[in-house]
């Protein structure tokens, strides 16, 4: 998996490039924490499914 990611920041309203913070395996699948660089902001997608979409 890669360490960059684009993605909508909705604290800089505008897509920036997040960088992968941690990362860990869980019973539900790969857990990935991503945090936006200029505002600290952070969302989770674990086996795909982002935290942000909510």
């Amino acid at each position: 998996m890669s360490l960059e990611l684009e993605h909508d920041c909705p604290t800089c309203e505008d897509e920036e490039t997040f960088y992968r913070a941690a990362s860990t395996t869980l019973h539900l699948g790969e857990k990935t924490k991503w945090r936006c660089p200029n505002c600290s902001y952070t969302f989770v997608k674990i086996n795909g499914i982002d935290s942000s979409a909510v």
